[in-house]
């Protein structure tokens, strides 16, 4: 989150980025009430002073053997109005604590203008898009024909947006997820992890969940716990409070997760097959960083991500995204987008997001500055590395042969036993 002092300081800055990320948050509210809370300590403050001095007085006045009642009453009134007071100031604190939590990240000044998706600014295309001889199928007629999963079973366990891989299509997802993370720990350095997959409410709170998206998180009230939408709330709550060395910088973490997303408010939109579920499965990719190197460590995520892309020879692009469809934490953002020949569209893949200081403020995650000995605020970055639903969408349709089969790219063989998936 932004820090009230950040806040009053930079006012014209934080309310244009509100104004861009379309957020109705007050900022005139929320400083004003910080306004009150400021009096309020200031009150408190001289209210303690003035208790101690008469307190003092009537030491005094009893070592000396004289009637100190006069002052004792005073002290009691004195006390009293400290209570009023803190009882005020634990009100404006309150209000202030719910506010400051719905205020989203300030926009970075590199990130386009604009009000939505359609602004966004196409800065890379890689590959060319496949060309077939024959009419290509889509993902949900390939999946039936070759017995990958099955969507009309799924919805006797979970109902509908909860996928059920069969067979080699079980196989293929688990490939897809062991080759991702086989490729970011021995390319690209990162340390693996296996989070839990359900986080409490701070941890949610942390990260930038909670409060604004509740609604579209599956919850366990009875143990005050929520399914996680994405590996980055465990993995970036694994430093919550903690000091690192500035040696041990940058720190980047690997995981595997399922994700779950209700997903409230997206009915409607296009829900067929794996390209909109409630769960999915996906390789998250977290960075705890120095501040003065945080945009050229997204630089670094962007490229990490679009090498599984490169690796299984997808065509993509890749889109800066324009500060009116930002994320609420994010300060700058990349996407991924995937071609899929069937939909003749690209589908998002992954986002690869700059927080700056948003999240680790919240989680109290701090660097040890070897110049000062200070503690200061870390930077944190995360972008999937990639989700799997539409990968697999554009892996199928992009290597569907006219027989039928898929030929997979070189890069599963080794994970597959196979290079061609058949029909059974």
């Amino acid at each position: 989150m932004l820090s009230l002092k950040y806040i009053r300081e930079n006012t014209a800055y934080v309310q244009d980025s509100l104004i861009q990320k379309k957020s109705k948050v007050s900022i005139p509210n929320l400083l004003e009430n910080d306004s009150k809370r400021r009096n309020c300590l200031k009150e408190v403050e001289l209210l303690r002073a003035e208790r101690n001095k008469v307190s003092a007085s009537i030491a005094e006045l009893k070592k000396a053997g004289k009637d100190a009642q006069e002052n004792i009453l005073a002290m009691r009134d004195v006390s009293s109005k400290i209570k009023e007071v803190e009882i005020e100031l634990r009100k404006v604190e309150e209000i202030i604590s719910n506010e400051i939590y719905f205020v989203p990240n300030v926009v970075h000044s590199s990130t386009p203008v604009g009000k939505d998706e359609s602004s966004n600014v196409v800065i890379k295309e890689w590959g060319e898009a496949p060309k077939f001889s024959f009419t290509p199928k889509d993902h949900l007629i390939l999946g039936e024909d070759l017995q990958l999963f099955d969507f009309k079973r799924a919805v006797k366990m979970a109902g509908s947006g909860f996928p059920l891989y069969t067979g080699v299509g079980a196989k293929l997802e688990r490939s897809l997820i062991n080759f991702m993370l086989d490729f970011h720990i021995s390319k690209h350095n990162y340390t693996e992890l296996f989070p839990p997959f359900l986080a409490h409410a701070d941890a949610m709170r942390n990260t930038g969940q909670l409060p604004k998206f509740k609604d579209d998180m599956y919850q366990i009230p009875e143990d005050s716990l929520y399914c996680i939408p994405t590996a980055e709330v465990p993995v970036t709550n694994i430093h919550q409070g903690e000091i690192i060395p500035e040696s041990e910088l940058p720190k980047k973490y690997a995981a595997y997760s399922a994700c779950f997303r209700r997903e409230a408010g997206s009915y409607g939109k296009d829900t067929k097959g794996l390209i909109r579920v409630h769960q999915f499965n996906k390789v998250e990719l977290v960075k705890f960083v120095h501040p003065d190197d945080s945009y050229k460590e997204l630089e670094t995520l962007l490229e990490n991500a679009e090498a599984i892309l490169q690796a299984l020879g997808l065509h993509y692009r890749v889109l800066e995204l324009c500060s009116g469809d930002l994320s609420f934490s994010a300060a700058k953002c990349y996407d991924l987008e995937v071609w899929s020949p069937a939909e003749n569209k690209y589908l998002e893949v992954s986002s690869c997001s700059n927080f700056e200081n948003f999240q680790a403020r919240r989680s109290n995650i701090r660097y040890r500055n070897n110049s000062t000995g200070k503690s200061e605020l870390i930077h944190t970055l995360n972008g999937s590395g990639v989700a799997t639903p539409r990968l697999m969408v554009a892996l199928l349709e992009t290597y569907q042969q006219e027989d039928g089969t898929i030929k997979l790219p070189a890069a599963l063989h080794p994970f597959m036993n196979t290079e061609i998936i058949a029909i059974p």
